[in-house]
């Protein structure tokens, strides 16, 4: 059987592929997936990967599939982790911590500032695929940047850099980076000027950095005999998929609630309203990740977060059975009950961290009102991706509490009008990567999904 695209999710235990037929048509159709275990720790990206067509074919009943395109996410062997060095934490190093975050980056470093000893020993510690380097806007402070660029070269770590910061130092920095093994990538000031974020030029280059790197990573040299197409960190491809959805549909909030991590994406500007009395810029299109939010792996961190006795009181049994024997995919009634607190836990939470507060201050003048963080007041549409919320019987409860428990409504949150939407084939992050091919056949495809 032919197929025209394939899109391969690389990830840390499971390698994904899901078929795509009649691509550039008006009726595009997903046809299929297929799964096998990740096989990079074994030295072999392939071998997880033709598992997966094998299983594609049996799933469609047929001996083999052939395709003409393979593209692929990859979350394979830590996924794609930098560290970010800034000038005011507030400022740049915000600024460049957005646009890693948005490109499906894990952060493991921030710094504001010259570099320290203790810096350089975490940077070595965190064994990072990128470093990104900021700071000072345009025609503005110089020197702490080419300062930490100057450190970093000495380390000759042989990982690519990225130099997003003051445009007047770019010929130095090339000067610094020219006898290194290093590949220095230059792009836009990611704070080009106080109060204006421009993180979508390094969001790019951050995943054409990673897709130059990841296929000579240890397990994934063999990558290019299969995929023939780009290559993107997956939670990057989530936000792909959410920013070609917020064109067609407006203001949206992307949940992904999974075994270990809860990601959320968001794409608005808020309202004018709030945006007057912001403190510091938002970017349009942002992503958090709570790397302790998660329904499996960590789910031991909600249900300390939830009580036990809470819990217990809620689910109306003694969840201590489930919690010692807790597993990967819930079958029976009191499995799903449980899994579905959780994850309405976990959702609740990451929204009430990814969203911003406004609060009130108190000075001669009287009471003044001042606003931080994302403001998804705005939001018109909550989508649920990933296993927990498009597959649990109660995912659109979930997702509809969120408004619900903005009781204090000092909190950003989006409202009760939101209206709530399914992943229903969970092909999101697979979207992501085709819509780089594939842009209008990746944003049908999101809408069948959707219901839309």
């Amino acid at each position: 059987m032919k197929i025209d695209v394939l899109v391969a999710e690389i990830g840390s235990t499971t390698t994904v592929v899901n078929a795509f037929n009649d691509i550039n048509t008006d009726n595009p159709k997903f046809i299929g997936q297929g799964q096998a275990p990740t096989s990079v720790l074994e030295g072999d990206v392939r071998i997880g990967l033709n598992g997966a067509i094998d299983s594609l074919a049996k799933s469609l009943g047929e001996d083999k599939v052939e395709y003409e395109e393979m593209l692929a996410t990859s979350s394979a062997a830590g996924g794609l982790k930098m560290t970010v060095h800034g000038l005011v934490y507030d400022m740049t190093a915000k600024a460049a911590k957005e646009a890693a975050l948005g490109a499906g980056a894990i952060v493991h470093n921030v710094t504001a500032g010259r570099l320290r000893r203790t810096d350089l020993k975490k940077i070595k510690e965190s064994r990072p695929n990128i470093i990104l380097i900021a700071g000072g806007v345009d025609f503005g402070e110089r020197d702490t940047a080419l300062y930490n660029a100057e450190l970093i070269a000495d380390m000759n770590l042989n990982i690519p850099i990225i130099y997003a910061g003051n445009v007047e130092n770019q010929e130095e920095i090339k000067l610094i980076f020219e006898d290194m093994k290093s590949k220095l990538y230059i792009v836009d000031n990611v704070y080009p000027k106080i109060d204006l974020l421009n993180v979508e030029p390094t969001r790019k280059v951050i995943q054409d950095a990673f897709e130059d790197h990841i296929i000579h990573a240890p397990g994934m040299e063999h990558v290019r005999e299969l995929v023939n197409g780009p290559i993107i960190p997956t939670p990057g491809s989530v936000m792909e998929s959410a920013k070609l959805l917020y064109e067609e549909i407006g203001d949206l909030i992307v949940f992904d609630v999974g075994g270990a991590t809860t990601d959320l994406h968001s794409v608005t500007a808020g309202s004018d309203k709030i945006s007057r009395i912001l403190l510091s810029p938002e970017p349009l299109a942002k992503r958090t990740v709570e790397g302790d939010l998660g329904v499996y792996i960590n789910m031991k961190n909600i249900v300390d977060l939830i009580g036990k006795d809470k819990l217990s009181k809620e689910l109306g049994f003694d969840s201590k059975n489930l919690i010692e024997n807790h597993v990967p995919i819930p079958k029976t009634k009191e499995q799903i009950k449980f899994v579905e607190r959780l994850a309405q836990e976990a959702t609740l939470r990451a929204c009430d961290r990814h969203a911003g507060i406004v609060r009130d201050l108190y000075g001669a003048g009287g009471r003044t009102s001042i606003a931080e963080g994302k403001d998804l007041t705005e939001v018109k549409y909550i989508v649920g991706t990933g296993g927990a919320l498009t597959r649990l019987p109660q995912r659109i409860e979930i997702m509809e509490s969120i408004a619900k428990s903005n009781t204090t409504k000092t909190k950003l949150f989006p409202l009760e009008e939101a209206e709530i939407l399914v992943d229903n084939d969970y092909i999101m992050a697979s979207l992501g990567v085709l819509s780089k091919r594939h842009p209008k056949s990746a944003l049908l495809l999101m809408k069948k999904s959707l219901g839309i």
